[in-house]
């Protein structure tokens, strides 16, 4: 699949569900209204449009939610889907997730072929862990990634940097990274959905942060790409890398290979645009393949070149009224 500027699209997000166990301040509001059972895609659904997808060429699937490992019976997708591994079709499978559920299902992961994980973690603060995730408990979390690194999945943290909240975290989570074997992102925070607050407020710039940074540790940049839009350095003094996701200090868009696919069979080309195409209607409205390719390849033909987003600082706003649970990130 090739865009109008030329980028083949090789990198698949799907969002199995809207839901979660979380309330994180920076993706939802406290009290969020959920969408119907009917509206989201069943699992053998999903695994249809994921198996199009690779069959059109896409190489890299992310399971992503809200958060994935609360959908019932999600393991069947994860098993189904690694049958694309086995057939060298697709070379990557891999999840985000917050953790909360990995004590469980860790060794399951591992069997279903996937060999590494993103997972979201902004602070090692407990009670700050539980005033920013509203209801998260950070002791279930480190749980969970313990039983994933024992079951042999390597671990990126993911931390979004919010500035007066955890930008004093910074330092102390790469050397904790560093010392537990992990990789690290950090994030910039998106302006999606109302989350009840205000978004200027949050907005922390990651170049003010790197630079911070480089008066304690030393940086070396690579040319390592994960799939995603992160650039990397290596952190001299733990040996890990650490990246940098940045959508409103440095646009990220020139080399984009992604979509992403909700829970509804909506297809956004761009996680910071409007606009998308539904394959939830041409997936149900026919069993022949031809007709959901068609509207995929069409959809690929209006992949924009880049995203708008800016923070509404007169008024703290979004960019886009939809919240980040409902594209996955």
């Amino acid at each position: 699949m090739i865009d109008p500027f030329g980028r083949e699209v090789s990198y698949l997000r799907v969002s199995v569900t809207d839901r979660c166990d979380f309330r994180c301040v920076y993706c939802m509001s406290e009290n969020m209204t959920f969408l119907p059972k009917a509206d989201v895609l069943s699992l053998e659904e999903l695994d249809r449009l994921c198996s199009a997808f690779v069959r059109k060429g896409v190489k890299k699937l992310r399971i992503t939610g809200g958060e994935p490992l609360v959908r019932r019976n999600i393991l069947s997708l994860f098993r189904n889907l690694s049958r694309h591994l086995i057939s060298g079709d697709l070379k990557e499978l891999t999840l985000t997730t917050n953790a909360s559920q990995l004590m469980k299902v860790a060794s399951e992961l591992v069997d279903c072929g996937i060999k590494r994980i993103n997972v979201s973690m902004d602070s090692l603060d407990a009670d700050k862990f539980r005033e920013l995730t509203r209801w998260g408990d950070l002791g279930q979390v480190r749980e969970g990634i313990r039983a994933a690194r024992d079951a042999g999945l390597a671990i990126k943290i993911n931390v979004v940097a919010l500035r007066n909240f955890n930008d004093d975290e910074i330092e102390p989570l790469i050397r904790w990274c560093g010392d537990e074997g992990h990789d690290m992102t950090l994030i910039e925070t998106m302006p999606l959905g109302d989350i009840g607050g205000d978004r200027a407020g949050q907005y922390l710039a990651l170049s003010e942060v790197r630079e911070r940074l480089e008066q304690t540790f030393t940086f070396t940049d690579l040319d390592y790409k994960s799939g995603g839009p992160a650039r990397y350095v290596e952190v001299k003094e733990t040996g890990r890398k650490l990246g940098f996701i940045t959508p409103l200090t440095h646009n990220f868009c020139e080399g984009c290979n992604r979509v992403r696919l909700t829970c509804t069979g909506t297809l956004y080309m761009c996680l910071g645009q409007d606009d998308a195409a539904d394959l939830r209607a041409p997936l149900r409205a026919s069993e022949a393949d031809e007709v959901v390719d068609a509207a995929i390849d069409a959809a690929i033909a209006r992949k924009p070149k880049g995203h708008d987003f800016v923070i509404d600082r007169d008024n703290g706003g979004p960019a886009l009224a939809r919240h980040m649970n409902v594209t996955g990130g």
